[in-house]
């Protein structure tokens, strides 16, 4: 994930360098994201049939290889043809790792496996704006440097795939060797009318989106904003960057220690927990988010700490909808339904909103050449008010996890009576007699 943020740490150096608009801009991560979900369902597909480590062997070492690549670029219309295909490489390894984590572990122990693999989100991106920014500053504001750090680390994950990963059976945690693929349109056709995945997957695609823009968007509009404040026309960019990618780290591995624990405390009396607290989490986090946007011009500190408090509650998801697609969709449908997720979350949400983020922002810049602000009043407000929808966004995405809460105990069991040979629809009369409120194991 180190290497999808390096860009956005970077941005303002990258924009310089190729003399590019917002819009411009966010087409780099648009770009990305596109071809990241073009091929992640292609990925779900032959993760379900083939041998999920070569298949991600190959794909780490293209995205290796790419993001080399393109730090040599110096049209910038070759630099979003490598920045394309950087997001192949990525989708072979998003799709097909949470499979393999769900066939080597089960229950509780899945679920924090999930959590403790999905760290490398807040980790990685964290981590990427500090080196992008901390490398250029070393290498004399060289950004394309930066770009050159983490194709390294891509190789010896390579070799450690190769290495060390013993691919298990599809399904062995759950004793469900037994079950064998079936015809692809099958899958589609079951996954489509599983209405807790279906609903799960538009909660996350809300959250794919506001984390797209904020990833993409965050350091600039801080530092645009720190830029207004009295004495804050100094303002160092890599600091911001390095800042924003602490901030964004630590929230990160919070949320998902704090999603991660409520799951496993509250599921054992509380079975339709999970979609209740990534629903939640997204709505307290709209406000929080919202208020950043207003206190960044006012108070720095004030403007750090109404982030971190917002991508925490952003962040109470990653791995709780991980789980949930786990646990509803067949051991032998799970890649495709992976890739399946990816492609709908990315299309609708993070493909698009750098991208739309900064059309926005440069439309409401048009409208706002009459008034008697200053330009870089009118920028900065303009790319707040694109900003906004994000927490628009953020509400419609809870609603959908809330919705989930409805469907997900008798999706679970049906997964559960297909692995096992069991009969449980006695029981899931039962518990869907069972108020939500008072629904006890």
């Amino acid at each position: 994930m180190t290497s999808e943020f390096i860009v956005p740490g970077i941005l303002t150096d990258i924009q310089g360098y190729f003399h590019i608009g917002n819009s411009d801009g966010g087409l780099l991560q648009t770009a990305f994201v596109l071809s990241y979900m073009i091929f992640a369902p292609l990925f779900g597909y032959l993760g379900d049939r083939y041998s999920r480590r070569w298949i991600m062997a190959a794909g780490v070492f293209l995205w290796s290889l790419t993001t080399l690549c393109g730090s040599f670029m110096t049209q910038f219309w070759w630099f979003v043809f490598f920045r394309a295909l950087v997001g192949i490489g990525e989708a072979s390894y998003s799709t097909i790792a949470p499979t393999i984590i769900s066939d080597l572990f089960v229950g509780d122990v899945r679920s924090k496996m999930l959590a403790l693999f999905y760290f490398a989100i807040p980790v990685g991106s964290g981590l990427g704006y500090i080196v992008g920014s901390e490398t250029v500053k070393a290498m004399d504001h060289k950004w394309q440097w930066a770009l050159r750090v983490t194709p390294a680390l891509g190789l010896i994950a390579v070799v450690l795939i190769i290495i060390a990963l013993e691919e298990p059976e599809r399904g062995q945690s759950e004793g469900s060797g037994h079950m064998e693929p079936t015809p692809w349109t099958e899958d589609i056709k079951d996954i489509v009318q599983n209405r807790s995945f279906m609903f799960s997957t538009a909660g996350f695609t809300c959250v794919a989106f506001v984390a797209g823009a904020l990833a993409w968007w965050g350091p600039t509009f801080i530092e645009m904003g720190i830029m207004l404040q009295a004495g804050g026309q100094t303002v160092d960019s890599d600091s911001t960057s390095f800042i924003f990618g602490a901030i964004t780290m630590v929230a990160g591995i919070a949320g998902l220690s704090l999603g991660a624990m409520l799951s496993q405390w509250l599921k054992p009396t509380y079975r339709r927990c999970d979609p209740i607290i990534c629903g939640c989490g997204l709505i307290f986090s709209a406000p929080f988010l919202l208020a950043t946007t207003y206190a960044c011009t006012r108070d720095t500190l004030l403007c750090y700490v109404l982030l971190f408090i917002g991508q925490v509650l952003l962040n109470l998801n990653w791995a709780i909808v991980s789980d949930i697609l786990l646990y509803v969709v067949l051991p032998t449908r799970r890649s495709t339904a992976e890739g399946f997720q990816l492609l709908v979350s990315h299309a609708l949400g993070d493909a698009g909103s750098p991208y739309l983020i900064g059309v926005l922002s440069e439309a409401f810049i048009i409208g706002m050449k009459d008034n008697n602000e200053s330009p870089d009043v009118n920028k900065f407000k303009s790319l707040q008010y694109a900003l906004f929808s994000t927490c628009f966004v953020e509400v419609i995405g809870g609603l959908f996890f809330l919705i989930t809460a409805f469907y997900i105990v008798k999706d679970k069991h049906k997964v559960e009576e297909a692995v096992h040979g069991t009969t449980h629809h006695e029981q899931i009369v039962q518990e869907e007699q069972v108020p939500m409120g008072n629904d006890v194991k």
